[in-house]
């Protein structure tokens, strides 16, 4: 149900931007998800279609990139995938690791339609 409320907050922020921007239409949004972010593709859809309705961003397309899971060793510096269960780094074998990617969820940037109809990418700061 966590889906429903950082849906919502993509809505408020993609509103915020294209209003800000002249927008007349929000035609497509892309969103970085982590593979740990526990974020599913469809739930994200399924509210949007929903809560969007009636708002310039009706319609808009939504873009999922998924981004793998990284730990970083924090003994020697190396940066590697999450492999299942094993989290010793495979350089040093060290445990001391921490996660350097895969838990994110943002909205990356926005594709607007402005009222001299031409297209205008916006990108979230």
């Amino acid at each position: 149900m966590h889906e429903l409320s950082v849906t919502q907050s993509v809505l408020e922020i993609s509103l915020r931007h294209a209003q800000q921007a002249g927008a007349k239409r929000v035609t497509d949004l892309y969103l970085l998800i982590g593979q740990l972010s526990y974020v599913m593709d469809d739930s994200v859809q399924f509210y949007w279609d929903m809560i969007a309705k009636d708002t310039i961003a009706e319609g808009a397309t939504l873009h999922f990139q998924r981004v793998p899971a990284e730990f970083r060793c924090l003994d020697c510096g190396h940066h590697y995938p999450v492999d299942g269960e094993n989290l010793a780094c495979p350089n040093c074998e060290s445990t001391n690791v921490r996660l350097a990617a895969g838990d994110e969820f943002r909205l990356e940037s926005i594709d607007i339609e402005t009222a001299e109809d031409s297209d205008v990418h916006l990108k979230e700061q």
